[in-house]
């Protein structure tokens, strides 16, 4: 009694992968009609391959009143289905939660293909992550270069560090994966040709830059939007904004603050709801109080954000308009 037969489990498994075959390559082809990889289509032989539901054993979906946490060893065989759907689905999924918070998420894959393309990676280049999540952008990493030992991967949370190893070696990836400070980055691994963070800062890491090689790129989440950095030296970097939005959870270790703090009257609520103003809002923070950004806002006609850049030099960092010596021009505060 009690237990189900292994062979049909074995059929359960199997049909299992096979839908997760059959969801991967829809992904896939969403993903490539979105055009995310367009400027280097080489992206999608790795989405192809890399098994998202394996990095994803389990995730949170909200629903009226809380989240419901789908989960590939659901006993009812419908659920499980709906899990592997889920997983290949091109939304970000909640892997984490604390107390209602969460602390942790699958990015949209879209999303992950289009950072990855635009980090500009080459064959041979030694990439570091800041932020291991599941495991998955650093398989996905590892995968394109062809080298475990070229990705390194770091998180402060053990808990995170341990099961992106584990969700890693389950799909075939050793990767170096490393608990720490992902604001100091991972000297002991340095020098480094790119590095992409999956959480969002408020200042740019000058640790970054000493471990990057002059000429290598950063990619990272700063006021809701993607800078792209290049790196002269040391103490050098400079880039513009890409331009798509983007939400990450904040880089843990890193001072929180509340944004919606900034008093908004005078605004127009036109503005207020606005991505590009509430974009600009975020990048002059501590800098311009919302009237005045307001007042740029309508001079320079809603200003996209590949129009912003961000300059490193010695002490100072500063985001810009156009022009890092042009009149627009504000001290990046942490």
């Amino acid at each position: 009694m009690g237990g189900q037969d292994p062979d049909t489990r074995g059929d359960d498994r199997a049909a299992l992968e096979d839908l997760a075959a059959s969801a991967r390559a829809a992904l896939v082809r969403d993903i490539d009609r979105s055009g995310a990889w367009a400027a280097d289509p080489v992206w999608r032989e790795a989405f192809e391959a890399v098994p998202r539901h394996l990095f994803v054993p389990y995730y949170y979906v909200g629903v009226v009143g809380g989240y419901e946490r789908r989960w590939g060893e659901h006993p009812d065989p419908a659920a499980r289905e709906r899990w592997v759907r889920g997983a290949y689905a091109d939304t970000p999924l909640a892997t984490r939660l604390r107390d209602g918070e969460l602390l942790t998420s699958s990015s949209q894959p879209s999303l992950m293909a289009m950072m990855l393309t635009a980090l500009e990676v080459a064959d041979g280049d030694r990439v570091l992550e800041i932020g291991a999540g599941t495991g998955y952008n650093a398989a996905l990493l590892a995968h394109r270069l062809g080298d475990d030992d070229l990705v390194t991967t770091v998180d402060l949370d053990p808990e995170i560090t341990e099961s992106a190893r584990r969700h890693l070696a389950a799909a075939g990836y050793h990767p170096a994966v490393v608990t720490g400070d992902g604001a100091r980055g991972v000297p002991g691994r340095a020098p480094f040709d790119r590095i992409i963070a999956t959480c969002t800062l408020r200042v740019v890491p000058r640790a970054w830059l000493a471990q990057c090689r002059p000429g290598g790129r950063i990619l990272m989440p700063l006021a809701t939007g993607l800078v792209a950095l290049t790196v002269r030296d040391a103490e050098h970097a400079e880039g513009r904004f890409l331009h798509t939005p983007a939400y990450f959870v904040p880089l843990r270790g890193a001072e929180r603050r509340e944004t919606e703090a900034q008093g908004l009257g005078g605004v127009p609520q036109r503005a207020r709801g606005d991505d590009l103003f509430r974009f600009l809002l975020a990048l002059t923070r501590g800098s311009l109080d919302p009237q005045e950004a307001y007042a740029l806002w309508e001079r320079e006609n809603a200003p996209l954000r590949e129009r912003y850049g961000i300059t490193v030099s010695g002490e100072r960092a500063w985001a810009w308009l156009d022009d890092p010596e042009g009149p627009y021009a504000w001290p990046l505060t942490g």
